[in-house]
């Protein structure tokens, strides 16, 4: 399995690999044309409701991660395309949150390398 790592949509783009956008919503102010994207995986992205109780709230993160786990759990078919991907080499997850400690990238990348296939 080939490295996966995380970055935030407003970055510069990685040099190499599969690049994957994670968030369930397209983030704001970036235009579709300006990323140069493998895909988007919005079903990968927690739901609405648990994206809107953790609030980006850090107090929260340790919760949010044991039911966002459970969810990629019931719905790991939609992980297919980033596992194929990371079987090839390098897969990148871009997300747009503020916060690069507690968001759902960090615990979706986690969870991939954990469960590889």
């Amino acid at each position: 399995m080939g490295s996966i790592t995380i970055q935030r949509v407003y970055e510069d783009p990685p040099a190499e690999g599969a690049v994957f956008l994670v968030d369930r919503v397209w983030p704001r102010g970036v235009r579709k044309d300006d990323l140069r994207l493998d895909g988007w995986v919005r079903d990968a992205a927690p739901s609405k409701e648990l994206r809107q109780w953790f609030g980006h709230r850090p107090e929260r993160f340790a919760e949010f991660a044991v039911r966002y786990r459970a969810e990629l759990d019931a719905g790991r078919e939609s992980l297919r395309p980033l596992l194929d991907a990371a079987a090839e080499g390098p897969v990148t997850l871009l997300y747009s949150a503020k916060d690069t400690e507690h968001n759902q990238a960090v615990v979706l990348r986690d969870y991939l390398l954990e469960h590889p296939g």
